[in-house]
């Protein structure tokens, strides 16, 4: 089963299956199966053609993909075009939601920052 491009894996369940797409998690897909009237356990390589189609039909409702990556990025770019503080934070690559950078934020920092202990030198004994 393909949507929009992608290949819905064919050996997990249809509620894990749509997770592949960008902007659908558990809850969202959940929601879209129960409109489609889709058992969520079933695997998408049982799925008949109506279900399918069905499927496709509430998902073409939903931004999500490309439309959505699209959205957030201009989000992204209009609080740097204004100069936010936020948008200051996405340009400069750190955390942008109040997290403390002394420490931690190795995965938005880079892991290239390492910590030097307490600065002490150790004198060699001879």
């Amino acid at each position: 089963m393909r949507i929009l491009g992608i290949t819905i894996p064919e050996n997990k369940r249809i509620e894990i299956g749509l997770t592949t797409l960008y902007g659908v998690g558990r809850s969202r897909a959940l929601s879209i199966l129960s409109q489609a009237g889709v058992d969520p356990s079933i695997k998408s390589a049982q799925l008949t053609a109506d279900q399918e189609n069905a499927i496709r039909k509430i998902i073409g409702e939903v931004k999500i993909e490309g439309d959505l990556k699209r959205e957030v990025e201009a989000n992204i770019k209009r609080l740097r075009d204004i100069k936010a503080y936020r948008g200051t934070r996405h340009s400069r690559g750190l955390p942008s939601r109040g997290q403390r950078t002394k420490t931690n934020s190795r995965t938005r920092r880079g892991n290239v920052r390492k910590t030097m202990g307490s600065g002490k030198k150790t004198l060699d004994k001879k």
